[in-house]
């Protein structure tokens, strides 16, 4: 059982993302419409669990499988769509996962748009970033070692987060 460990925001999560980026724009070259840094180590001062997301944006959802084998080959599990329908994801790092890739077809605008509008929301509200860290920080006191406490703890805070988020991201 791997320890929830939320830390303090890491200049390093850029690069890493972009390494990260340069690959999956190879492997999906002809599929790819758009690519977005999102979740919490993309917005700078936000206490985050330190696994870089990543959401993709392809034209046909259904191609993304035909890639499978080479996403294994740079370490990613695929997950299918993991509950989300339209979605493909993909882990790395097993136990202790390093990055998500989140890929939606572009007409998943619902999806693509709550993950970007809360990543710009949280990058211009300091003081909901400064809220927000301190949150998730208590929640891994909480569940240091349970990951669905954690997760349930968060869910509520997330859709009001995600509601403000989508208010303001609309205007």
């Amino acid at each position: 059982m791997r320890q929830i460990k939320v830390v303090p925001y890491d200049a390093s999560w850029v690069n890493a993302y972009r390494i990260e980026k340069s690959k999956l724009e190879q492997i999906f070259s002809k599929e790819i419409v758009d690519i977005y840094h999102i979740g919490s180590t993309s917005v700078p001062n936000l206490y985050a669990k330190p696994i870089i997301d990543i959401l993709i944006v392809v034209k046909h959802i259904e191609n993304v499988d035909l890639y499978n084998s080479q996403m294994m080959k740079l370490g990613y599990i695929a997950k299918g769509e993991n509950g989300l329908s339209n979605r493909r994801f993909f882990i790395k790092g097993g136990n202790h996962r390093t990055h998500h890739i989140h890929i939606f077809p572009e007409y998943e605008q619902a999806e693509i748009i709550r993950h970007v509008a809360v990543r710009d929301y949280l990058l211009n509200h300091p003081r909901v970033v400064k809220a927000y860290g301190e949150f998730k920080q208590q929640l891994a006191v909480k569940f240091p070692f349970d990951s669905e406490g954690y997760w349930q703890g968060k869910y509520n805070y997330m859709k009001q987060l995600e509601s403000d988020a989508l208010q303001w991201y609309k205007k």
